[in-house]
């Protein structure tokens, strides 16, 4: 069985499969629905890492995340996305970005396995499609935007929610820094490429024009219009494009459990 359901405003799918028995005509209709939806996601699937990271490899090249060590030494290119209970501050990921823009090369793809999860309808994960953000874009603005590039950290805001497990697991010391072009073209589809998460700057713009763009642009590209919110559940895989994607964790109280993978 293999089914494609849509959410509303075509943001983010539900594709109901078994990724234990994935065909390879499915793999191709995987990807389409990342391109068209943004975010898909499965639910009910009892993976082992070896299935995990199995599947992963049909998608693209799994990569290196410079933030944490990986699961273990066989699988070093599962990351553990965890909250506990005891851990103060915001949860990891809790402001919106795109993940590993701070690298020269960002990942496509970023994959999430639920291990442990609260109770239904907290911790959920919040994205917004930013071709949509870009489509909303009066013309004026995309044509500002078209050739500009901004600037990110692995230091930037963000960095604050990774302060618990890069205690544990932290393993890049010095600062990441990139610039990238704001407007992506994704195949035949153009989307904003903008991470407030790890935003320091804007490349040739004055100070004062810098302030005005961050805060209309920081405002438009996460306007509820274009979100979706992911309730999570156990054993639960979510799949989405780094490229026309920002995505959130929400605060929540408790002990949470992921199995992360970013894809090239």
């Amino acid at each position: 069985m293999f089914e494609i359901i849509p959410g509303k405003k075509e943001i983010g799918a539900q594709i109901i499969c078994d990724l234990k028995k994935i065909k390879k005509n499915h793999i191709k209709k995987i990807k389409y629905s990342l391109q068209k939806y943004g975010m898909i996601y499965f639910r009910n699937q009892s993976l082992s890492s070896r299935n995990y990271f199995k599947f992963a490899k049909k998608l693209g090249v799994p990569a290196d995340y410079p933030r944490l060590k990986g699961l273990n030494s066989k699988f070093t290119k599962i990351t553990v996305v965890e909250r506990k209970s005891k851990d103060k501050g915001p949860s990891f990921g809790e402001q919106f970005h795109t993940d590993s823009i701070y690298t020269k090369k960002p990942p496509r793809f970023t994959m999430l396995l639920s291990k442990l999860v609260p109770r239904k309808g907290q911790a959920n994960t919040e994205f917004s499609s930013q071709y949509l953000a870009y489509e909303n874009l009066p013309y004026s603005l995309k044509k500002k935007l078209k050739n500009l590039k901004a600037i990110y950290s692995s230091e930037g805001p963000i960095s604050i929610t990774t302060k618990e497990r890069a205690k544990e697991k932290g393993k890049q010391k010095n600062e990441l820094i990139s610039r990238h072009k704001i407007i992506k073209k994704i195949n035949r589809k153009l989307s904003i490429f903008c991470s407030p998460g790890h935003f320091i700057g804007f490349n040739n713009l004055n100070k004062k024009e810098e302030i005005k763009l961050k805060k209309f642009l920081f405002k438009h590209q996460i306007k509820k219009k274009f979100q979706y919110s992911l309730e999570w559940e156990k054993n639960q895989l979510a799949i989405w494009d780094n490229r026309s994607m920002l995505h959130q964790a929400t605060p929540f109280k408790g002990d949470r459990i992921m199995h992360r993978i970013t894809i090239y």
